[in-house]
C-alpha cells in the first residue's frame, strides 16, 4: 500500500516557483529524509504535506485519502518543529495532552498515551515540569511525544535536531530511527545535515532549485548518483571532480593522463566533455609510479583518528583522499591512485551521468517500492 503519493505538486510565491512538478510515491511505514541546499523548496513541501502551505497545482493523498484541500487539523499529521512550539505556561504533560483535549478524547485515553508515549521516549520523570525546566534535548523529546500521542498516519519533521549539539544529536537521531520503526508510521524528515540524512532514511529524496534531483536508498544514490549535483552534495569529504574528454571507453585528461572505464573501447560516440568525479574514501596512495597513478604533492593533512583526509596538488587539479591514519605526512610527494576507482562520470553541458561507453544514463524512478 502506497501511504504517502505526492502527484505533480507546484507551488509558487510570488513569482518565485518554490516547488517544481514534485512527484513521488512511498509505501507505509517509510523514513523518508528531503535533503537539499538552503531555498531548495524542502521546507515548503514538508508545510504542503501538513497542509501550513497551500499548493497551486497538483495533489497530495495520505494513507489513500486525497488530503489537498483539508484543513491541517483535518489531515492527521504530526509535525515536530526545529523550535519544539512548546507551551511556557503548560506542564510536559499538560502539552503532551493539549492537542487530544482539543479533539474532546476521553480522559482516560490521554492518560494512557501521553504516559505510554512519555515511557517510549524515557521522560516520565518530567511530566509534572515546565518547558523552561528543560534542557533542549528534553524539549525536544517533549515535542515528539506531543506528535506521538495523536498517533498520525504521517509524521513530520522540520530539521528537529539543529538547534542541539553534535553528541545529543547523534543520540536523539538513534532515538528517532528506533521509535519510528518501532511505531512502523510513514515519516518524512527535512534536513540540511546530510549526515542526518544518509544514516535515517529508507528512502532519500535530495532536492535543487525546487525539483527533485534524484530519490532512491542513501547507498543507491551515493554509490550510483545520477546527476553531478547530487554526486557533490553526498559526501564527507565530498567528491573531487576533474574535466576529461569520454572517447571510445578511455578518459583522456589533460597533459596526457588517460584512465580506460570501458572494456572493448564502448559504443561508437562522438569525443563528450564531461567532470569526472572521484570519491575520497576510494583513492589510494603509494610511494612508487605504477599504471593509473599520478604524481601528487600533499599539502595539508587533517587527522580524523582512524583515518586522515589529505589535500592533494596534481597536475590535474585539487584532490582529496581518505586514507589510514599512517597515511603521507604534509609535504610528502605520493603517487595518487586512480585506476579502477568508483568514479562518476558527468556531461560537462547537462551534469546528467554518463556510462563509461558514452551512453547518457537513465534517472532514478521516482517510485518506491
Amino acid at each position: 500500500m502506497t501511504e504517502l503519493h505526492v502527484d505533480h505538486v507546484s507551488k509558487r510565491f510570488g513569482d518565485t516557483l518554490v516547488l517544481d512538478d514534485i512527484e513521488f510515491s512511498v509505501p507505509s511505514g517509510s523514513f523518508v529524509v528531503i535533503v537539499g541546499p538552503s531555498g531548495c523548496g524542502k521546507t515548503t513541501l514538508l508545510r504542503s504535506l501538513a497542509g501550513l502551505e497551500g499548493i497551486d497545482t497538483g495533489a497530495i493523498r495520505i494513507a489513500g485519502r486525497d488530503v489537498t484541500e483539508l484543513e491541517p487539523s483535518e489531515r492527521n499529521v504530526a509535525m515536530v518543529f526545529q523550535n519544539y512550539a512548546l507551551y511556557p505556561t503548560k506542564t510536559v504533560y499538560e502539552n503532551m495532552a493539549y492537542g487530544l483535549r482539543l479533539r474532546h478524547t476521553p480522559r482516560s485515553e490521554i492518560d494512557r498515551r501521553v504516559k505510554s508515549a512519555a515511557g517510549r521516549l524515557q521522560i516520565e520523570h518530567l511530566l509534572a515540569r515546565r518547558p523552561s525546566q528543560l534542557s533542549g534535548g528534553q524539549r525536544q523529546r517533549v515535542a515528539m511525544g506531543r506528535a506521538i500521542v495523536r498517533e498520525p498516519s504521517l509524521f513530520l519533521f522540520d530539521e528537529p535536531l539543529s538547534n542541539l549539539d553534535a553528541a545529543l544529536r547523534n543520540e536523539l537521531r538513534v532515538e528517532i530511527k528506533r521509535l519510528q520503526r518501532s511505531l512502523d508510521v510513514t515519516t518524512v524528515y527535512v534536513t540540511h545535515d546530510q549526515h542526518e540524512a544518509m544514516t535515517l532514511a529508507d528512502i532519500l529524496v535530495v532536492m535543487r532549485g525546487g525539483r527533485i534531483e534524484q530519490m532512491g536508498s542513501p547507498k543507491a544514490i551515493y554509490d550510483r548518483p545520477m546527476t553531478r549535483f547530487a554526486a557533490s552534495f553526498l559526501g564527507t569529504p565530498p567528491m573531487s571532480f576533474v574535466p576529461a574528454s569520454l572517447h571510445g571507453g578511455r578518459l583522456s585528461f589533460d597533459g596526457g593522463f588517460a584512465l580506460v572505464v570501458a572494456a572493448g573501447g564502448g559504443a561508437p560516440h562522438a569525443p563528450r566533455d564531461v567532470d569526472v568525479g572521484f570519491r575520497p574514501e576510494d583513492l589510494s596512495i603509494s610511494e612508487r609510479a605504477s599504471a593509473g597513478t599520478l604524481p601528487a604533492r600533499v599539502d595539508l593533512v587533517e587527522e580524523m583518528g582512524a583515518t586522515r583526509i589529505l589535500h592533494l596538488t596534481t597536475s590535474l587539479g585539487a584532490f582529496m583522499a581518505n586514507v589510514p591514519a599512517e597515511g603521507a605526512p604534509p609535504g610528502a610527494e605520493v603517487h595518487l591512485g586512480l585506476q579502477g576507482t568508483r568514479l562518476g562520470i558527468f556531461d560537462r553541458t547537462s551534469g546528467l551521468r554518463v556510462e563509461p561507453d558514452g551512453a547518457t544514463a537513465r534517472p532514478t524512478a521516482r517510485q518506491a517500492a
